[in-house]
């Protein structure tokens, strides 16, 4: 009988250690390491000495000249998240759903499950945190009783595995969530390293034998990352984050790993009383409260996934009374406003150090592509100059250490994003024109006509900061 070792596993990274200790030496996280026992598995000698004497069957190798063929798809008609998963549920593939408490994870999850039901397809939904009653009043709010959704509360994995198979084979299984999971054999505490590597193991094996969807919601750190470590992110197929603020009504649905479609992929939703409705244009919706001929604002026509969008980015720059001003950021990278502030000093001779910056990505969205900064530099300069950026006027480009603007990938659906909100101009580098490459490049007091769009090319950072007039309370003599 194999012998049973006594591990002391951290909870955050996963690191095993031979003691107990307040905080992990890899990760530094406090009072996160716990005991676990898990059989001795005979040491990597013996089975190469068992392989040695022995026989091995031949493998069969293919050429890279294969057909290939989409993955047969089941759409939920909720399109959004038929986006974001690639164009629908793959048989057989495993989702993983995290979100922060409260954001609206159980709300989305059972408006599919209800609307792929009312479609015909056999649907079950477990629910380990919430019981049965709960779940029913949430479907009464959203309007769904009515929809043949099989419900239950199990949190057993064998038998949640046992159920699943008897009878018909559902087309998709929900798991709320993963983190409440336990199995007989593994000797640890719910929601700890191995029961979730056991659990989850357990379930996508049998999901991808059976043939059906698994869906498993997990919680997230407070850092926004699934809690535990990355070995259940590897095991799925997909992983989604749906985030959002409490004081905003939208939510977005991303994307960061998909087998089956892109990443970075993003669903839009606004939260309702009866649950989360669809926005077919976000767009219009982030730029629904945007003024023109404010000072401070900027608005930044972006790509998420496939999708253009135009968000506005707000800046507030005021005189500081402190020693060290203030830096503080919502929806973008703080090392990203840094380096924007650090390059209009350096090389544009902008003086912001004695002042306080906070910018914000009105709605709730947070970037991450590097073509936001030149939305940011305007908005500061605006904030700054207390002179608005021109009526309808969106920018993108990425700043480089240098103060030279660096060309950025989706012109061309950017710009058509644009004209399409009733935007005229955009102020974007120097060779994305998305017309004519063979064109000389047009100076950046110049515009050029294109599909309905004046585009306005900068080279540097400091054609942007001319446009602001003169800044003589800001500038070094």
């Amino acid at each position: 009988m194999a012998k049973r070792s006594r591990n002391f596993v951290c909870q955050e990274c996963g690191a095993v250690t031979a003691q107990w200790a307040g905080k992990c030496a890899t990760c530094g996280a406090w009072n996160c390491i716990v005991e676990e026992q898990e059989e001795q598995t005979p040491p990597a000698t013996a089975n190469l000495v068992s392989i040695k004497g022995g026989k091995g069957r031949k493998a069969n190798f293919e050429t890279l000249k294969t057909e290939t063929r989409d993955a047969p798809r089941i759409e939920t008609n909720l399109s959004e998240f038929d986006r974001v998963t690639g164009g629908g549920l793959v048989p057989g593939s495993a989702i993983l759903v995290g979100g922060e408490p409260g954001i609206g994870k159980s709300t989305l999850l059972l408006q599919a499950a209800a609307a792929l039901a009312q479609n015909g397809a056999p649907v079950i939904y477990l629910s380990g945190e919430e019981a049965t009653a709960q779940v029913r009043m949430r479907a009464a709010r959203l309007g769904l009783s009515e929809a043949p959704v099989a419900l239950g509360t199990e949190t057993n994995v064998a038998n949640i595995v046992s159920s699943l198979s008897d009878g018909e084979t559902p087309a998709l299984v929900i798991v709320d969530s993963v983190q409440t999971l336990w199995a007989e054999n593994l000797e640890a505490a719910p929601g700890t390293i191995s029961q979730l590597r056991g659990c989850s193991s357990a379930l996508i094996s049998h999901a991808k034998r059976k043939g059906y969807c698994l869906v498993l919601v997990g919680h997230v750190t407070k850092e926004g990352q699934i809690a535990g470590p990355k070995v259940i992110e590897h095991m799925v197929d997909t992983v989604l984050y749906f985030e959002g603020q409490s004081g905003h009504q939208f939510r977005i649905l991303r994307s960061v790993k998909n087998r089956f479609g892109p990443t970075d992929e993003i669903g839009v939703f606004e939260m309702g009383y009866e649950g989360l409705a669809e926005v077919a244009n976000p767009s219009a919706l982030f730029l629904s409260d945007h003024e023109e001929n404010s000072p401070g604002t900027a608005v930044f026509a972006g790509m998420e996934g496939t999708r253009p969008i135009l968000v506005e980015i707000q800046a507030l720059v005021a005189p500081s009374s402190l020693g060290t001003p203030r830096r503080a950021v919502v929806g973008w990278d703080t090392n990203r406003l840094a380096m924007i502030i650090a390059v209009l000093e350096a090389r544009c001779g902008v003086r912001l150090s004695g002042h306080d910056v906070y910018l914000n990505v009105a709605g709730g969205l947070r970037l991450t592509e590097p073509a936001a900064d030149l939305a940011a530099a305007a908005a500061l300069l605006s904030s700054l100059t207390d002179t608005p950026v021109p009526e309808h006027t969106t920018l993108f480009g990425e700043v480089s250490l240098t103060g030279a603007i660096r060309r950025v990938g989706h012109a061309e659906q950017r710009l058509k994003e644009a004209a399409k909100l009733g935007f005229s101009r955009a102020i974007l580098p120097a060779g994305n024109d998305v017309q004519s490459k063979d064109r000389n490049k047009a100076s950046a007091d110049d515009g050029q006509k294109n599909g309905g769009i004046e585009q306005v090319e900068l080279t540097e950072l400091r054609e942007l900061v001319a446009r602001f007039g003169p800044l003589d309370n800001a500038t070094d003599d």
